[in-house]
């Protein structure tokens, strides 16, 4: 087959106008469970505080009639307190470059500025969710706020709602010390994964956190360990078919998303951004006793012109809220296979 002489083909045309699409496709993720699902409160101040409190323990409480009792003594709130950080990201763009017209976008300055704040939020996801501690922060050292972990564990190995998933028996960690419960200042990050995650394990932890008086309701992790959950919960026993009517077809369903178990029903939602260190967590979180604080939101600032361009930084400054660890748990140190 041959090509007809002096007819003209695109291979060596000139002129011929780009076809660019006028979308941006970004395959980056963005959904941040722990920041969609916590509280959202506000500060006042850089350092913030609040109190917490438990009752004691129940006993048969039997007296006598006509008895004079003396007055019982009784326990002082705690207080608690955390730190706010500032995360922030600036962007700066040339007049030539805002003035120019790119595909996909009105205003290159305005894209970038977008893209900031989906990345702020990612970032918040990752450390709000990890094993931080407590910083005040002074002139050379950024402020941090004390993040998730460092607010799970007991007194006691016993009542502990981190369970170490590493050691030959299922057991509680205590995450401070047995004086007091964790309070932001310290944090048992466990050792390499070495054993995988079991039932065992699980019903601990729901335990621990029901004793405690908590009503966690999702348990999150990163995504090996989701399906490794799902494993636990029964869908790999076997496949389970959903006939439709009409013309629509069956469905082959093999992952759990929501789990009945002794002590209440949980969601398991995977999540891309947790496990700093990959140390192999699961969180069980009872989202009422959570709240990310913001002494000052999502907020777009207008830097100083300092010549031909336009220069903005988008900020948060914010600070998690444990209001009562002990409502919530976690299973460190354990693996998918």
């Amino acid at each position: 087959m041959a090509i007809l002489t002096n007819s003209r083909s695109t291979f060596d045309a000139v002129g011929i106008r780009e076809d660019l699409s006028n979308i941006i496709y970004n395959i980056s993720p963005m959904d941040t469970p722990f920041l969609s699902s916590a509280g959202r409160g506000t500060c006042d101040n850089t350092l913030f505080e609040w109190q917490t409190d438990e009752l004691a323990t129940q006993a048969a409480n039997q007296q006598l009639q006509g008895d004079v009792p003396d007055a019982l003594a009784v326990s002082e709130t705690v207080m608690a307190q955390n730190q706010t950080q500032i995360s922030f990201k600036t962007v700066a763009t040339t007049g030539t470059a805002e003035a120019v017209d790119f595909a996909g976008r009105r205003s290159s300055q305005a894209y970038q500025m977008a893209k900031r704040a989906k990345e702020i939020k990612r970032d918040m996801e990752f450390m709000l969710t990890g094993n931080s501690i407590r910083v005040v922060g002074d002139s050379t050292t950024a402020p941090k706020t004390a993040c998730l972990q460092s607010w799970l564990g007991a007194k006691t190995t016993a009542t502990s709602n981190l369970i170490d998933g590493g050691a030959s028996t299922v057991v509680g960690i205590v995450n401070v010390s047995s004086s007091v419960y964790a309070n932001g200042t310290a944090v048992k990050t466990g050792t390499a994964p070495t054993v995988q995650l079991t039932q065992a394990m699980i019903d601990l932890v729901v335990q621990r956190c029901y004793e405690a008086g908590g009503s966690p309701d999702t348990m999150f992790c990163k995504p090996d360990l989701k399906v490794r959950l799902s494993a636990i919960a029964g869908a790999s026993l076997a496949e389970i078919r959903t006939q439709t009517k009409g013309d629509k077809p069956a469905h082959a369903i093999n992952a759990v998303d929501v789990v009945v178990t002794d002590f209440g029903t949980f969601k398991f939602v995977p999540n891309r951004f947790c496990d700093q260190g990959s140390i192999g967590i699961v969180y069980v979180m009872d989202w009422d006793y959570w709240s990310i604080n913001y002494l000052r939101p999502f907020q777009t600032l207008n830097l100083a012109k300092t010549g031909d361009n336009v220069k903005q930084m988008m900020l948060a400054e914010y600070g998690l809220e444990a209001k009562n660890g002990r409502a919530s748990g976690a299973i460190v140190s354990c693996k998918a296979t």
